[in-house]
């Protein structure tokens, strides 16, 4: 039996915080679909080690990912993006881009391996290249 790993990514798509499971499942059927003009963020989580070699705790890994300002788009609703009005020049965003939104933006929902976000379309700061390049303080 084929065995999947399910986890959080970094910027480069590598897998940290990895849990194995018994059966293949579709991760991303067990995520709830953004609705309307919503977006569902994956928020960015550091390395469980720092560059000198510290390892991190999980209470400091998790108040970090909670305080997060940057995210990974998982997913967006029908709408978002959709008013011509508001977004003349088009989408702000599009699925896996990194976006940075306030610290305490959007609806949080818990999933295995961490939490997302479901954040309206206009509440997207801007986009970024690598949530690394920024300095995540809590």
């Amino acid at each position: 039996m084929k065995q999947e790993q399910s986890s959080i990514l970094t910027p480069n798509n590598d897998l940290i915080g990895v849990k194995k499971t018994k059966k293949v499942t579709n991760e991303s059927t067990k995520l709830p679909q953004p609705t309307g003009w919503r977006l569902l963020i994956l928020p960015f989580k550091m390395n469980d080690k720092t560059k000198g070699g510290i390892y991190l705790g999980e209470s400091t890994l998790e108040k970090q990912q909670v305080a997060s300002q940057c995210g990974n788009v998982l997913a967006v609703g029908p709408d978002a993006y959709g008013d011509k009005e508001r977004f003349p020049d088009g989408p702000w965003c599009k699925v896996g881009d990194w976006v940075m939104f306030a610290r305490y933006a959007g609806s949080r929902i818990k999933i295995e391996g961490g939490e997302v976000r479901l954040l309206n379309d206009d509440e997207v700061l801007a986009t970024i290249k690598n949530p690394e390049d920024i300095l995540h303080e809590y």
